[in-house]
């Protein structure tokens, strides 16, 4: 298959940048709704986590360059069962997500165009998102980015109209805002919610480190560095523009918490202002979706090379998509869009939590990785004390979401997180069991059977051939002159954690680097050691990076 090409900063930061960026639609609202006047400090702070994060997700992804995002990140620290803990929790982001933005984009067209049905008109938008990412990344990524310059654009546009008027009519609105008394009783409670929600206006930051192998050299983190202006710039302005606009009272109905955008946009341009942000809505909610199909399908293929889904998911087409998982993915979402009736804001619950617990354990692996894998080069490092202080971060606005009191006739977010949540991480630990729900299974088959003897051989010898497949799967591990110690550590590793009986030892001996004699004598010693595992030497005339592995 011929190589695809790679993408540049403008595509990857616009494929990822329209999630994050698509905040501003109701991000201010939602901090306003909680922290009233100071909903645009909140977002400030929120700015500084994310500035946090940003070392944190580079120095994660500069050492280990491949897809995966938390995933990735703990698989090489933990065991596959804490990586796919966070993997379940990515793909249940990404699900909400898109069901989310998809309804929510067509809401928006459905402002412009009333006669629009909801749920029909959303699956259409969803399986066109699919389609469009089944041709390739390079031609979703330039959808992406003329949706995100026009979303930019635009949001340029209405800024200068807002500016223009607050120029004219003073802020008196703003003075009055700021005197009011404080919603919750203190200011501290104020921010600590106004906190909690706006944490969810960076959603779509983890999504880049699930497609970089997709990127070209040194692109990752720049897109981080994009992402973090955009929403420090955008999301803070638009709260203080909303705040010098209109009273937080009517701020904080439902009309504006729905619509805020719109409403300013109309207030200061009229109609026409306000159809353009309409638009501009419904172009870069879809962005959104767009992002969330790119990220799963990034994830779900480093899933089924690392052997936890079926290898049935790594079939690609000739543009190099892995179409069996962009189509397993639209039909998740679709039915999650059917069971929920339309009524996706049930949702918000799985959506908040997943992302905020993947942003936390992206900052544990982060730890792990300096503790476990300290010797792996990297561009980059986050201090200690930035770690500590993101994570901390995360987990207040976990909590502050969790205590949060839902409106009435609403469940709570964490018992709607724990219905989509439990069922996924059950199919996700069976597919990682399965060799030993196999063997189980095999057991109970012999017992029940042994009458039918002609039956049991034929149905032990199906079995049989399932579990060697499985076993026959080789482990790939790159080493550069590791010592006994460590190649020992491996083979622990393998016989904890994979099913596999092989494994290659690969070396990159590019530039003239040695194989020293006791290497090559460690490496006797741990075959005798683990005389059930078969162990292959191999050296490459090669340089070690992301290609190599692939």
């Amino acid at each position: 298959m011929k190589e695809h090409k790679k993408l540049s900063v403008l595509a990857s930061t616009a494929i990822c940048g329209n999630d994050i960026s698509s905040s501003v639609l109701y991000v201010s609202a939602l901090a306003i709704a909680f922290a009233g006047q100071y909903a645009w400090i909140t977002l400030l702070i929120v700015s500084l986590v994310l500035f946090l994060f940003r070392k944190i997700y580079g120095e994660v992804v500069g050492a280990l360059p491949l897809n995966g995002g938390a995933y990735n990140a703990l698989l090489n620290t933990t065991s596959k069962s804490m990586a796919s803990f966070a993997a379940t929790l990515t793909i249940l982001s990404y699900m909400a997500t898109a069901v989310i933005s998809a309804n929510e984009a067509i809401h928006y067209l459905h402002h412009l165009i009333p006669a629009i049905p909801i749920i029909i008109a959303t699956i259409i938008l969803l399986s066109l998102f699919g389609i469009l990412t089944i041709g390739g990344v390079s031609e979703s990524a330039k959808v992406a980015i003329a949706i995100f310059l026009f979303h930019l654009a635009s949001f340029a546009i209405l800024s200068a109209f807002i500016i223009f008027f607050l120029l004219n009519n003073g802020i008196e609105i703003f003075i009055e805002n700021w005197h009011l008394p404080t919603k919750g009783g203190s200011i501290t409670n104020a921010i600590f919610l106004g906190f909690a929600a706006s944490m969810l206006g960076v959603s779509g930051f983890e999504s880049s480190a699930n497609f970089v192998e997709e990127q070209q050299k040194g692109v990752f983190p720049k897109t981080l560095k994009n992402m973090w202006i955009v929403v420090s710039i955008i999301n803070p302005l638009a709260a203080l523009f909303a705040l010098s606009l209109f009273a937080i009272p009517l701020l904080q109905s439902d009309a504006y918490q729905n619509t805020l955008l719109i409403e300013m946009a109309s207030h200061v341009g009229g109609n026409w202002l306000a159809i353009l942000i309409a638009i501009d809505a419904f172009l870069v909610l879809s962005g959104a979706v767009l992002t969330s199909f790119v990220g799963v399908s990034g994830l779900l293929e480093r899933m089924a090379l690392d052997r936890i889904l079926p290898q049935y998911f790594l079939k690609k087409n000739k543009k190099g998509s892995s179409y069996r998982i962009i189509i397993v993915f639209l039909l998740l979402t679709v039915s999650v869009l059917l069971i929920t009736k339309g009524d996706v804001k049930l949702l918000a619950g799985v959506y908040t939590i997943s992302f905020l617990l993947v942003m936390a354990l992206f900052g544990i692996g982060n730890i792990l990785l300096k503790v476990k894998r300290n010797s792996l080069p990297r561009p980059e490092k986050a201090g200690w004390l930035s770690i500590l202080v993101a994570i901390t971060a995360v987990i207040v606005a976990l909590v502050g979401n969790v205590i949060m009191e839902p409106k009435v006739g609403v469940p709570s977010n964490l018992s709607v997180f724990l219905e989509y949540f439990v069922p996924f991480i059950v199919l996700i630990l069976i597919m990682l069991n399965r060799t030993v729900l196999l063997k189980v299974l095999l057991k109970l088959i012999h017992s029940v059977f042994d009458p039918f003897r002609k039956l049991v051989l034929k149905t032990d010898k199906k079995i049989l051939s399932v579990i060697d497949d499985i076993n026959s799967q080789e482990f790939v591990y790159f080493t550069k002159d590791d010592g006994v110690e460590t190649l020992n550590k491996v083979m622990l590793y393998i016989q904890n954690n994979e099913h596999t009986k092989k494994l290659k030892i690969v070396t990159a001996i590019r530039n003239g680097i040695a194989i020293t004699e006791q290497f090559r004598n460690d490496i006797n010693v741990i075959d005798r050691e683990y005389p059930m595992i078969k162990i292959d030497f191999i050296e490459l005339d090669d340089h070690f990076g992301p290609e190599l592995i692939n």
